[in-house]
């Protein structure tokens, strides 16, 4: 299968190597020209699982995108805010037949792909993989993770089932969801807490896990989402997503891991997906009228620490 990744960052470059050891013709997309180059000029070179590999991918440039081959799927994986002028960029690549999967973090994205390509071919899920960008050209691969996904035209099931099968060839784990956007208000749960915590506090998942407050801030944050995830007809358990956040902390599993907020803002000094994540819940709740006061919070005191480290 042809497949383009758009948006080779950390994540970006671990399902880029996956599906290409997987045997597949893959295509690196992203706009950070050091990267670029250096993948070109070296490959994508990654610590997987402790074993340092060199993976040879093409990659392009987004802004250098022309008539290109039509490819069978896009994988999407570039920042939420970036999302808009990556499809503009790619559409020499998208043809009838070409199907797109958004496994960004965040909400709502659907929005924004649904002027590129029909309904039918739009796919949505999450991933609990995890990935470090250590450079440009370079990350750090560790640990197993799993893919969920989704149909958003009616009758595309067994297209989304195809789809899942697809990635799990690679070893991604993926599986078919029939409500992925429980499993997305989840995992937003998860980037709402962990990412703007630990990057405003400048620590991993273990260390703001072992803080004594680290509890109480998880479950108001939660119910904040829960709140406004209700609104929506989608009804978290939140005892559950609770627990599923907090299984971060563990350091014999992720709990060393710096969420992907803060190797962006306090590694590279990058703008942030904040007003995605935490940002979306507060403009949902201001328009719902529903209180989210620790969101609207969290999302100025990030936009603050953008400011501070001049974040582009």
């Amino acid at each position: 299968m042809k497949v383009v990744i758009a948006g080779a960052g950390a994540m970006g470059s671990r399902f880029g190597i996956m599906l290409h050891k997987g045997g597949n013709d893959v295509t690196l997309v992203d706009g950070w020209p050091a990267h670029v180059e250096a993948i070109r000029q070296n490959g994508v070179k990654a610590n997987f699982n402790g074993e340092d590999i060199v993976e040879n991918i093409p990659v392009v440039l987004q802004s250098e995108v022309s008539s290109a081959d039509k490819k069978d799927l896009i994988i999407l994986f570039t920042k939420a805010m970036q999302l808009d002028k990556m499809l503009q960029d790619i559409k020499p690549m998208i043809a009838d037949h070409t199907k797109i999967l958004c496994l960004l973090n965040g909400i709502g994205h659907e929005d924004t792909i649904e002027k590129y390509i029909p309904m039918e071919n739009i796919f949505i899920g999450n991933t609990m993989w995890t990935a470090g960008l250590v450079g440009p050209g370079e990350v750090k691969l560790f640990g197993s993770g799993s893919v969920e996904l989704q149909n958003l035209g009616d009758g595309q099931e067994d297209s989304a089932k195809e789809l899942a099968g697809f990635l799990s060839e690679s070893g991604l784990n993926a599986k078919y969801s029939d409500n992925i956007h429980y499993s997305i208000y989840r995992k937003a749960c998860v980037n709402g807490t962990m990412n703007c915590l630990c990057s405003i506090l400048d620590v991993n998942m273990a260390e703001f896990g072992a803080t004594e407050p680290a509890h109480d801030m998880v479950v108001t944050v939660v119910k904040e989402f829960a709140a406004v995830a209700a609104h929506e007809g989608v009804e978290l358990d939140i005892d559950e997503v609770v627990a599923h956040v907090e299984s971060c902390f563990d350091p014999n599993t992720i709990g060393k891991h710096y969420p992907s907020m803060y190797q962006d803002l306090i590694n590279n000094h990058r703008l942030t997906e904040i007003d995605y994540i935490n940002g979306a819940v507060s403009r949902k709740g201001k328009k719902y009228g529903i209180p989210t006061p620790y969101c609207d919070l969290l999302t100025q005191l990030i936009h603050c620490k953008e400011d501070i480290l001049g974040a582009k």
